[in-house]
């Protein structure tokens, strides 16, 4: 029967309860609900009936085994899991502790921990190996069972001679309690730590042995059968304190390991006094002997041998059954986190016959796995360069191995899953290396066609009595490859010099796009060649010809020249080559952006080599400056450039005016930096988000196609200064004076504001103070700001001519000082000497009587030439300040009497000269007066 209806004594019920865990019901609890009813099977079966005691112990034991395999297989986390759980169950149990006293198994893993983790620590190399989470994990619980294990400092000193005393019969070894002890007081350690370590490795290999014993008999597993281990030989500290053990003490080594600190099976009063007297017997013994002679150091030496023989041989046997198991395949060691299903596709079995089936059907395998979530890229690139080889040794045709090397050449694209990373550099190699194999492939066999309209289904990749035809086009993998060199200029650090030697690389990109173009322009659709020449405008309009520059200026001369000379000589100018590939283009595409993009070319390439007139002539014709707001932004960014290189090349030229006009719209933005896609400007994030930053961040150009922007910057500026500063001068009375530049007033402006000048450092300062010196006449102050060292290394050395574009920028600022003078000055002089102002801004005389000439012509100066004397006489014409002012006083008032008469005419209801009638409405008053007033008209008769 249950015991809930058991009927006994007194004695009986107060010792079955004392031993059982009574569930007490709480107060006002929910007596509603009905009583549990038990079946006659469940009241019959047998209620095992365990101390508070053992029921702890056994909370402890579970807890401290799932420790133990969590170190086998070094996981720190779960350590550190586990240990936390044990401090709350070792809280828990604290009244039991109090009472019988600290168990040693749970002294022993405290032991055990503390090495393990110490000995993880040490080992620095596999702390680089563990995962964030492990080695953080393995920090913490370092300094928290080093703290823990300092808090059983009271206990420990009782533990150290309960250890001592209970040699014989306590179930731990004196090896095992001395280390413990020694531990929980923070001591030094055993003597020999090689030892101890030895000792911790067999522990772990017993516990290992000894696992499927504990599986048997998991149900009733208690903590002596769990922390069953062999007794250890005493250390060189414990033999100064202990005598040699007899044999039958060596005989029952095993059953003493066997038990516990309690047996935990009886509580009586004769079972203590017997344990006093054991104790007793026990202290005297220990006292009685200690191992000074020979005979006990050769027998403990004897011993340690066979230990470490018995040590050798368990580890011999580990190794044996560890070859046996691996005969299957060898372990291959995989990566943290969570495991990727997948299977490592298998080459051909032994003995398979290679053929062109079984080849293709192994790169579609290959092939499946592309794309998939945990795919390995590399290993994959890998094997289809393994089966190319195998193609290869077979002699399967070399339709095969194009149908693999275009697949190889894709997958190598595909290695960086992002389309904003860039290839490394190796994989790089293989892509250039790859491609020209390729196409040597295709130049050597003409019988191959390749093509996107190709299905799979029409491929034929072995019969040779057709022609070979694979799908697949080289013009994508071409313009690709384009697109991944971009990238990579794009993300190396200009100011390096890893970026020169991805430079390098262009000649051979040019020279594969050379070679495609070669075979499209043979076997080419006339889309595809439009499409690589505009690959190769690309990759040419930006480059200044020097060869061809060096035999404009010297003229050619057959006999002095080498051999050499004359073949680099006869290669085909890029003017030539630009002129072939873009005429084309406009003849025969179909598309607007192609041909957009190859006229903008050549207008760069036309205004890079001094050819204004042609560029200026085909960006006329073109029209483009009226609809390009519609294209998109990359050929955007190229209008712009192209519209700037054009700026400069007029200024080059001495064409200021035009050099203005082409530089105004870029450079009244202030946005020059970010139009011409050489950097983003810094924005708010309300203006524009991450994803849009990266999409612009894509669209910038290499470092290698940058615009010098100061020189852009210096060349506009001066520009506007050799048109402003006579203009102003001419109008400096004028009250409606419109600015040519609003940037350059700007900079006036800023110089205006300084209190204190000193000389200038930058470029804008340099052209302040020109600017200055030429409002005053001061040409060669002004030379002297604008042509100088410091200015000469930032701008005017970048140019290809540096000494023509000096030598016109002397001229003009020699001329348009002249002009700024006459107009400064006309008021003071009757009449002035040309030979003077030749002598003054050192002009030859022709070049000073046309400039007078002109401005007399365009009304400019009011003067007149007088031939024979060679002067220019003044007309005086022009009004004195104070006359301009009052000229400026009455042009207001009269507006102002205009605006007051027109107010007026408003509120008497007349509108242009009508007035309203009462009978007739609107009607035209004739006599109405300008200046206010009807007037009398005669009476006319109609007779």
């Amino acid at each position: 029967m249950s015991r809930f209806f058991t009927t006994g004594s007194d004695s009986e019920s107060e010792s079955s309860l004392s031993g059982e865990e009574l569930v007490t019901k709480p107060v006002g609890g929910n007596y509603g609900k009905q009583p549990l009813l038990l079946s006659e099977d469940e009241e019959d079966t047998k209620r095992v009936v365990r101390s508070a005691k053992d029921k702890r112990f056994e909370e402890l034991t579970n807890l401290i085994r799932t420790i133990r395999n969590a170190m086998k297989i070094r996981d720190v986390t779960k350590c550190l899991e586990e240990f936390e759980l044990l401090g709350k169950a070792y809280g828990k149990a604290k009244s039991i502790v109090d009472k019988e006293g600290v168990p040693r198994f749970y002294i022993r893993i405290l032991a055990d921990l503390e090495d393990y983790l110490n000995e993880l620590w040490e080992d620095k190399e596999g702390k680089k190996k563990m995962n964030k989470n492990n080695a953080k994990a393995l920090s913490t619980l370092r300094q928290k069972i080093r703290k823990y294990n300092r808090d059983f400092e009271l206990e420990a000193h009782l533990l150290n001679w309960e250890c001592m005393t209970e040699l014989s019969g306590g179930g731990v070894g004196w090896t095992d309690g001395w280390r413990a002890s020694m531990i929980v007081l923070s001591l030094p350690s055993v003597q020999n730590p090689e030892q101890s370590a030895d000792e911790d490795a067999e522990k772990n290999e017993e516990d290992s042995e000894g696992s499927s014993d504990e599986d048997e008999d998991e149900d009733g597993v208690s903590a002596a059968t769990f922390l069953k281990k062999k007794s250890e030989a005493p250390s060189g500290e414990s033999r100064k304190f202990l005598k040699k053990m007899d044999d039958e003490d060596e005989d029952s080594e095993d059953s003493e390991d066997d038990e516990d600190w309690d047996t935990g099976s009886t509580s009586s009063d004769s079972d203590s006094e017997e344990e006093e007297g054991k104790q007793t017997a026990l202290a005297s013994r220990f006292l009685k002997k200690a191992p000074t002679t020979d005979e006990d150091k050769k027998a403990a030496e004897k011993k340690r041998e066979d230990k470490a023989k018995k040590k050798h041989d368990r580890k011999s046997k580990r190794l044996d059954e560890e070859e046996e198991d691996n005969e299957g395949g060898e372990w291959e060691r995989v990566r943290g986190g969570v495991p990727l299903v997948k299977e490592k596709p298998k080459m051909f079995a032994k003995g398979t016959e290679i053929t062109h089936a079984v080849v293709i059907k192994k790169l579609n395998e290959i092939l499946q796995a592309r794309g998939k979530k945990g795919t390995d890229r590399a290993a994959q690139i890998e094997l289809l360069q393994l089966l190319v080889q195998i193609a290869a040794e077979n002699n399967l045709g070399e339709g095969v191995i194009v149908k693999i090397k275009f697949n190889i050449i894709a997958s190598l694209y595909d290695y960086n899953p992002n389309l904003a990373t860039y290839m490394k550099p190796e994989m790089w190699g293989k892509c250039l290396d790859c491609i020209n194999e390729l196409m040597d492939i295709l130049f050597a066999n003409p019988n191959i066609f390749v093509g996107e309209n190709i299905l799979e289904e029409s491929e034929n990749l072995h019969n040779a009595d057709q022609p070979l035809r694979v799908r697949g086009c080289i013009l994508t993998l071409v313009e690709r490859m384009d697109e991944e060199f971009t990238k990579i200029m794009q993300n190396t650090d200009p100011h390096s010099q890893e970026y020169v030697e991805h430079l390098k690389d262009e000649a051979q990109v040019c020279a594969i796009i050379e070679r495609v173009q070669r075979y499209l322009e043979e076997k080419g659709t006339t889309e595809e060649v439009c499409r690589i020449y505009l690959l190769r405008i690309l990759h040419t309009y930006y480059k200044f010809d020097y060869k061809a520059h060096q035999r404009q200026l010297t003229p050619p001369e057959g006999s002095s020249k080498s051999e050499q000379d004359q073949a680099e000589n006869e290669g085909e100018d890029s003017a030539v080559l630009m002129e072939r590939l873009c005429k084309y283009i406009y003849a025969k595409d179909r598309t607007d952006r192609i041909r957009t993009c190859a006229i903008l070319c050549h207008i760069y390439h036309h205004a890079l080599h001094s050819r204004w007139y042609q560029a200026r002539d085909l960006m006329l014709m073109s029209h483009l400056q009226d609809n390009i707001q519609h294209a998109d932004p990359p050929v955007q960014i190229l209008y712009n450039r192209t519209m700037v290189q054009l700026g400069i090349c007029a200024f080059r030229q001495g064409l200021t005016k035009d050099a203005h006009n082409a530089l105004l719209d870029i450079q009244s933005s202030g946005r020059a930096k970010e139009l011409l896609g050489q950097g983003l400007l810094l924005r708010s994030l309300q203006e524009r988000n991450q994803e849009q930053e990266k999409v612009e961040r894509r669209r910038q150009v290499p470092f290698h196609l940058h615009i010098n922007l100061e020189l852009l910057e210096c060349v506009y500026l001066v520009s506007a200064m050799l048109l402003e500063i006579p203009y102003m001068a001419a109008h400096e009375s004028d009250a409606r004076r419109r600015m040519i530049s609003k940037q350059f007033h700007h900079q006036l402006r800023v110089g205006e504001r300084q209190p204190l000048l000193g000389p200038p450092e930058s470029m804008r300062e340099h052209v302040v103070a020109a600017s200055k010196a030429m409002k005053m006449g001061d040409w060669k102050t002004c030379h002297s700001f604008i042509i100088n060292e410091k200015m000469n290394g930032k701008v005017w050395d970048l140019f290809p001519e540096a000494d023509k574009v000096r030598t016109m920028l002397v001229r003009k600022i020699q001329e348009e000082s002249l002009r700024t003078y006459l107009f400064t000055y006309s008021s003071v002089y009757d009449s002035i000497s040309m030979e003077t102002l030749s002598d003054m801004f050192e002009l030859d005389l022709p070049t000073v009587h046309s400039i007078i000439s002109k401005m007399i012509i365009n009304e400019e100066l009011m003067a007149s030439l007088d031939q024979p004397t060679q002067t220019v006489v003044m007309h005086r014409t022009e009004p004195t300040a104070q006359q301009n002012l009052a000229l400026q006083l009455a042009e207001k008032l009269g507006s102002l009497v205009e605006n007051n008469e027109r107010v007026f005419d408003h509120k008497q209801g007349t509108y242009g000269g009508y007035f309203r009638d009462q009978k007739d409405g609107y009607r035209k008053n004739e006599g109405y007066m300008r200046r206010g007033g009807y007037r009398q008209q005669p009476s006319q008769t109609a007779y």
